[in-house]
């Protein structure tokens, strides 16, 4: 998966850390929910804002 259009790094936004299209939510945010045992749907339910492509991008840099 090409992950390089959903997961951006602004050195203002959150320290630098790798967010989600821009927003304030970073990847580290979605996975720990996912290691905490949310379902992406319940991920996908509680931020609406998000999409399924959003998480799998995600997992995608984390494993890069």
């Amino acid at each position: 998966m090409n992950y390089h259009d959903i997961i951006t790094i602004e050195p203002g936004k959150r320290s630098g850390k790798p967010c989600i299209r821009g927003m304030r939510i970073t990847v580290y945010d979605i996975l720990e929910y996912l290691a905490g045992g949310m379902t992406e749907a319940e991920i996908l339910e509680d931020f609406s804002e998000l999409t399924s492509e959003d998480i799998k991008a995600c997992l995608a840099f984390a494993a890069r």
